[in-house]
Parts: structure tokens; C-alpha cells; sequence
């Protein structure tokens, strides 16, 4: 049995209200989804509040979840990164004076100023262009490795192939990138 195959049962067995199979859930899982929140609110202590309140959620709507959609990994990390994002876009009176500071210290040495953001937008959309020309298993690979950190075995697991296939869609995948990118002078 794969580790997705356990985590769809898992699922499954929380749609019944087991709570054991939640606690195990959230074993199995969290860390990866804390690892998606750090990455995006920047403070562990935040990331930690926004993993309680997807885990919430996770619980209020996994009758919701449908495995034909999404894998489960895919609907949950989902999930984080909405949570994740809302915390960072939250208004200003929820948040405290130290925090504002510390946030805009954070952000303000790294923000791209107004040319820089439309060069960014152009390669965005080389990029979307460039991935785009490759197979779908390229592509979910490539995005799960980048955009979700996911490793080569966690990949393996999550997308239930051998190791060694995932690691050659990732390298020929990221030759094409390379190549489509270079030949539009990006």
C-alpha cells in the first residue's frame, strides 16, 4: 500500500468522524504543510497558527474532498497555502505594530520596484509559454518539486511511480525548460 493509499484511507475514516484517523492524518502530514506555510508567512510561530486553522478546516471539509479532483497531498496543501495566504493579506487591525514592522522590514529590502515587476511578468509568461510544451507528467513533477518542495522519493510516493522515473521526467523535463527558455532569450 502506498503512502497516498493511506492517506485517502485516513481521509476516508475522517469522513466518519475518527478522530483517531485525523491525529494520524495530521502526523503523517504536517510536517510537509508546515514546511508550504513557512515558505509563504515567513515566521514559524505564524505558520504554526495557520497549520491549526487548515487543519480545522481540513476537518470541517474532507466530505468535501474528492479524489478525482486532486491527490489528497494536492487538496490539503491547497488548503495551507489559501490559509497561508490569507494570514499575509489580513487587514491591518488584526495585526500588531511589531508584526507590521517586522513584516515590512522583511519585505521592503526584497521588493521589487516597478520595472523589475514587469520583466518578472514577462519571464512569467516565457515560462508558462515554455511549460506549456511539456508532458503533463513533466510538468506536475516539475511543479511539485518547485512550487511545493516536495523531494524525488516524496514525489515517487505522491504520484505513485519508481524514483527513477520521476528523477528522468524532472532532468528532461527541466532540459526542455531550459532549451525553450534560451532559444526565446529569457
Amino acid at each position: 500500500m502506498s503512502v497516498s493509499d493511506n492517506i485517502d484511507d485516513l481521509m476516508a475514516r475522517c469522513v466518519l468522524h475518527d478522530q483517531r484517523a485525523f491525529q494520524e492524518l495530521y502526523r503523517r502530514t504536517s510536517g510537509r504543510l508546515l514546511a508550504v506555510a513557512m515558505r509563504i508567512v515567513r515566521r514559524r510561530d505564524w505558520a504554526e497558527d495557520v497549520l491549526q486553522e487548515s487543519f480545522v478546516n481540513i476537518w470541517n471539509h474532507v466530505p468535501e474532498y474528492r479524489r478525482v479532483k486532486s491527490a489528497p497531498m494536492t487538496w490539503m496543501t491547497a488548503i495551507v497555502r489559501n490559509r497561508a495566504l490569507d494570514w499575509v493579506r489580513r487587514p491591518k487591525h488584526e495585526t500588531s505594530s511589531d508584526d507590521l514592522d517586522e513584516m515590512i522590514a522583511n519585505w521592503a529590502d526584497g521588493a521589487a520596484g516597478p520595472h523589475e515587476r514587469l520583466q518578472m511578468a514577462g519571464d512569467r509568461v516565457q515560462l508558462d509559454e515554455c511549460l506549456g510544451q511539456l508532458s503533463g507528467q513533466q510538468r506536475q513533477s516539475i511543479a511539485l518539486a518547485y512550487y511545493h518542495g516536495l523531494s524525488h522519493s516524496e514525489l515517487a510516493s505522491h504520484m505513485d511511480q519508481p524514483l527513477g522515473t520521476i528523477k528522468t521526467w524532472i532532468r528532461r523535463g527541466l532540459e526542455k525548460l531550459r532549451g525553450c527558455l534560451e532559444s526565446a532569450g529569457a
